[in-house]
């Protein structure tokens, strides 16, 4: 069984991880946290966590996976926390920006298990949801995208840990609202799961197309196959391309191919732009013929594989994204094994900013992972 430490004590946590430490010197509003920094919140919230009914009542690998999320709902308060000119201390976009640093510290740091890793990262990115879904344009759509990615259930697990575990005039009315949270959950079908669409088409329709339903299923399905690849340099996306999307079935448009035939060196930012416009054109023309093909890059935020999927999907394609990872002891010694080698650096750049694929950009997402 997988935990994030076998000591939880708070002086050991503090002793030996940075991130921990530092939550000391970390300010909160007294308005809505009178308790004190983020290191009296965060064990006040572990402490509450264990006391939660539910949580007593779950296996013993998802309780090592909560308290790690509820240790971990917070680190990022360390670099988005704001004194306000008129004394209010604010920490905004704290948790999307936890999410990616969860991410880092369960892969460099302290492994986990893949999908132990992601939930965890999700629950950090999601925690605070529970408490402002229904003030959402859309809730229904905002449920059902967070449910894609999260357990709701133990999303409000977590936000009801982080409620009690703090000293505010509102508590009540928060408490209030996570039971809400709850109900609408069930309502929706979203509890514990994700809501389950007719078909994949279906999704992506519902997922881009504002004023839409998500029962809805579009009469047209897309034709053209696409693969866009994901994956760190030396995760393994090659040797993936050649076990399952052989020639001469499916074309390969690759960065690295291309950036070779034109002489251009990664390090090239303008050379890049080149080889990515090549890219491109290769990929319309294969559209257009209804070829089937593999985008082979890295791809490692949501942004540059939004991009793709965006013009792919306006020839109606199927888009399939495949993530392939290794462990981060494996990766730099396959990335030494690769012609052309990544620099350190780099490497450690592209890790920092990743971002895993998930089904709300896909008609189908494939992990190559660990397990």
């Amino acid at each position: 069984m997988w935990t994030i430490t076998p000591d939880k004590s708070w002086t050991y946590l503090e002793n030996t991880y940075d991130w921990v430490r530092i939550m000391k010197e970390i300010p909160q509003d007294p308005v809505h946290h009178a308790e004190g920094n983020v290191a009296i919140h965060t064990q006040m919230v572990l402490d509450a966590l264990q006391d939660l009914p539910a949580y007593r009542l779950l296996d013993p690998q998802d309780k090592e996976m909560l308290w790690a999320a509820a240790l971990l709902h917070d680190v990022e308060k360390r670099s988005t926390t704001v004194i306000e000119p008129d004394g209010h201390i604010s920490s905004a976009g704290h948790a999307r920006k936890g999410e990616g640093t969860a991410r880092q510290i369960l892969y460099r740091d302290i492994p986990a298990p893949f999908h132990i890793r992601e939930q965890i990262a999700k629950l950090v990115r999601f925690h605070s949801l529970p408490l402002w879904l229904l003030e959402r344009r859309d809730p229904l759509r905002t449920i059902i995208n967070a449910s894609l990615q999260v357990n709701t259930e133990y999303l409000a697990l977590l936000a009801r840990a982080d409620v009690i575990g703090r000293t505010c005039y509102d508590k009540a009315d928060l408490l209030y609202r996570i039971d809400c949270f709850e109900e609408y959950c069930k309502e929706k079908d979203c509890w514990g799961s994700s809501w389950q669409f007719p078909s994949a088409t279906a999704r992506m329709h519902y997922l881009r197309k504002d004023g839409t339903e998500p029962a809805y299923t579009p009469y047209k399905a897309g034709e053209n196959k696409v693969v866009i690849m994901s994956g760190l340099p030396g995760a393994g996306k090659d040797s993936y391309i050649r076990k399952h999307y052989p020639r001469p079935q499916w074309a390969i448009v690759s960065l690295d191919d291309l950036r070779s035939s034109m002489n251009i060196a990664p390090t090239d930012k303008s050379g890049n732009g080149r080889v990515i416009q090549a890219a491109k054109e290769l990929a319309r023309t294969h559209l257009r013929n209804k070829q089937p093909f593999v985008w082979n890059a890295t791809n490692t935020t949501h942004q540059m594989r939004e991009q793709l999927i965006g013009l792919c999907l306006q020839y109606d394609a199927y888009i399939t994204v495949v993530y392939v990872e290794v462990p981060y002891k494996d990766l730099f010694r396959q990335n030494k094994s690769r012609e052309a080698v990544v620099p350190l650096p780099v490497m450690q750049k592209l890790i920092s900013k990743l971002e895993i694929p998930d089904l709300t950009e896909a008609h189908e997402v494939i992990y190559e992972v660990p397990c």
